[in-house]
């Protein structure tokens, strides 16, 4: 269990480190500023005298923070046998849910159906990225447990990463 939470972690941190490659990439072609929003939001959670200040070291510790935390579920996910590339898209909606429920809650954020629709679809890419390289390196780091669906004599009759 430890070694699944473990590689689920690196995983994420994987996963994160590519997103952000990604995400430079995207702010170099498109003009995009840097978004403080995560900085912010883990201000207002921790209850920090002046949330709003953009900091660059909170930023990063909540951007890596959520993408190792998120790594964890998808991690598990890789030891229940759900890998490959579907799992990886159900975990793009779960990631989007984490960022979104954290900033909603702490009033940092916006309902994503208020944004304007290239923001929406730069923040889903972004965190697809995420999820399809934080999906790579669990299916490759955390074997599937041998009491998963890993077992069943139908699994070899479906396509990989359709559990």
């Amino acid at each position: 269990m430890l070694s699944t939470i473990g590689r689920g972690m690196a995983a994420g941190l994987a996963g994160t480190a590519v997103m952000t490659a990604g995400e430079k990439l995207e702010q170099a072609l498109t003009g995009r500023p840097d978004s403080y929003v995560p900085a912010r939001t883990l201000a207002h959670l921790l209850g920090l005298e002046r949330p709003d200040r953009d900091s660059l070291a909170r930023n990063w510790l909540m951007h890596y923070g959520t993408g190792a935390a998120a790594g964890v579920l998808r991690g598990a996910m890789a030891r229940a046998n759900v890998r490959g590339p579907a799992a990886s898209f159900m975990h793009t909606w779960m990631r989007l849910a984490t960022d979104q429920t954290l900033e909603n809650a702490t009033g940092v954020g916006a309902p994503p159906v208020t944004w304007p629709r290239s923001e929406l679809v730069i923040d889903v890419a972004h965190k697809a990225i995420y999820s399809f390289a934080t999906g790579a390196f669990a299916d490759a780091l955390i074997e599937p447990s041998p009491v998963s669906s890993v077992k069943r004599p139908a699994q070899k009759l479906r396509l990989p990463g359709f559990a």
